[in-house]
């Protein structure tokens, strides 16, 4: 058995013991999820992607590692913006707060699936096709700079939805929660609850996220196992963070302007490969460090100066 090998192994194994950890004593049906337990959940699946971090450090080297942990950041501040949305989506389908674990757990491991199929297309097509890549650098710096000058208050509407729309089209909803179940029985006709069209929207959802963060690792790493692992352990921190940061949101209206600063330097750093510039990993992850920290900075004092603190 190779390295890879093993290190696929070793992640395939850590993953499903956390996961059953996580369902088994920290997830259970019906539990509302306080502050406490959001951060101790928050603490787990951040140390588990750490000691990954260590682990591909002691079996294929410090480069691996630095690319892992920098894609891994990346992504990890890039869900922030999909917490903000999974935030309107729950108070728009009213779902009550008991249900809010379950609902969040399903979408997200939907999700995942998702990220999967979409990173092995990837994958696939620029190994084929590897000027695809130039095409990704340019989309990620016109993304870039667009975000930086989009308003972060500006208004989600979730009813334009064209998933939402698709789904009430189509399939037989009804209004009602269900009690927690996906699927009631009303007036001897089955119909799907809006827990279903949550959980279906949350997926959805975390893939239109996907296209502009997917783009962004292939410029951080080609190795398929950073790509692959920094993008699970970031989407499977997103539940724990929806409880941590869902009334404190606010404190980050600005993370926005330091991810977009991210993504042109990132699409930047794909372009210049083309002239066979290559820019040192360690680079990436200063770039990376420097612009989230002071985006979540300047958010803060943004936040106090209008508190008059």
């Amino acid at each position: 058995m190779g390295p890879t090998s093993i290190t696929y192994l070793t992640f395939g194994i850590v993953l499903l013991s956390a996961l059953i950890f996580d369902l088994g004593r920290l997830s259970r049906k019906g539990t509302t999820v306080s502050m406490r337990k959001a951060l101790v959940q928050t603490a787990f699946w951040v140390g588990l992607a750490m000691a990954f971090f260590a682990f591909l450090w002691y079996e294929d080297g410090h480069k691996m590692a630095l690319e892992y942990f920098s894609a891994y950041l990346m992504e990890w501040s890039l869900s922030i913006d999909n917490i903000f949305v999974f935030i309107l989506i729950f108070s728009f389908f009213k779902v009550k707060p008991a249900y809010y674990a379950r609902v969040l757990l399903i979408g997200i491991l939907m999700a995942i699936v998702l990220r999967v199929i979409f990173i092995t297309v990837g994958i696939a097509l620029v190994t084929r096709f590897h000027w695809l890549l130039y095409v990704f650098g340019a989309i990620l710096v016109y993304t870039g700079i667009t975000m930086f000058f989009s308003r972060h208050d500006e208004e989600v509407h979730i009813e334009d939805n064209s998933v939402y729309r698709f789904m009430r089209r189509f399939l037989p909803l009804t209004s009602s929660d269900g009690d927690g179940k996906m699927r009631v029985m009303v007036d001897g006709k089955r119909r799907f609850t809006t827990l279903f069209v949550v959980v279906v929207l949350l997926a959805t959802t975390d893939i239109v996220f996907a296209i502009d963060s997917i783009p962004a690792v292939f410029g951080i790493s080609h190795e398929t196992i950073v790509i692959y692992t920094s993008n699970i352990f970031a989407v499977l921190g997103l539940r724990s963070l929806f409880f941590l940061l869902r009334g404190a949101i606010d404190q980050f209206s600005h993370l926005q302007q330091g991810i977009a600063v991210v993504l042109v330097f990132v699409g930047i750093k794909m372009l210049v490969e083309f002239f066979d510039v290559e820019i040192p990993v360690f680079v990436c992850l200063m770039v990376i460090l420097v612009c989230i920290a002071g985006g979540i900075f300047y958010s803060k004092w943004v936040s106090r100066k209008k508190d008059g603190v």
